[in-house]
């Protein structure tokens, strides 16, 4: 997902999106812990893509563009 497609967002729609994020995570953990076959490269763009909505967000509170 793209950063600019995020400040489109309003805040209820990023906490959305960051939950939606949380719970793929949390799924792909559970996948790997299971030994069901999981792609690597997963990990980091769940990862990269909470950490973009969460610096949205951040903007989002301080009032200016991220």
């Amino acid at each position: 997902m793209k950063t600019s497609e995020l400040r489109k967002k309003s805040a209820a729609e990023l906490q959305t999106e960051l939950m939606s994020l949380r719970k793929e995570q949390f799924a792909l953990r559970l996948q790997r812990a299971t030994g069901q076959a999981v792609k690597p490269d997963q990990f980091g763009k769940v990862r990269k893509n909470i950490a973009r909505v969460k610096t949205v967000q951040r903007a989002l509170r301080a009032g200016g563009k991220a």
